[in-house]
């Protein structure tokens, strides 16, 4: 098994989709996550940025999609917010975010770091992105891997 297979067992990965599930319940921003083994020689926040592009993020309605992407083997991973989440987050919030993910990947807890990330980010969304008459779940909640 690969390290990516090995990062999440299949109920932490449902754990970890559900909470995409009620993030994204009362908004209508989108949360994906993607796991993959290494980011290669590219720099990580260049690949996270390909990545948002391949699961068609920068494709929301109101720019709201953010994407924790996460490197496994290089131990490392970046959150992405799209253009309409980013303007409106207060200035340290994905530094804020991101530290709460680190706190729990420190200790090994990968399924609860993803949590805490999204439902942070989730938070925001909701604030800024409310949900209204109309929305629909523009992307799906499944986590990518490569």
């Amino acid at each position: 098994m690969s390290k990516v297979e090995d990062f999440l067992s299949k109920k932490e990965e449902e754990e970890v989709v559900e909470a995409i599930r009620v993030a994204e319940k009362s908004t209508s921003g989108e949360i994906r996550v993607h796991i993959e083994k290494t980011h290669g020689d590219q720099d990580i926040f260049e690949r996270a940025m390909e990545v948002f592009h391949l699961l068609k993020m920068d494709n929301t309605k109101l720019d709201n999609g953010v994407l924790i992407y996460v490197a496994v083997e290089d131990r490392d991973f970046v959150i992405y917010g799209d253009k309409g989440i980013n303007d409106v987050v207060p200035a340290d919030f994905w530094e804020s975010t991101k530290d709460a993910i680190v706190a729990q990947f420190k200790a090994g807890n990968f399924k609860q770091g993803l949590i805490d990330g999204i439902l942070k980010a989730g938070g925001q969304l909701q604030t800024h992105f409310p949900w209204s008459e109309g929305n629909r779940n523009e992307l799906p909640n499944n986590i990518s891997k490569e």
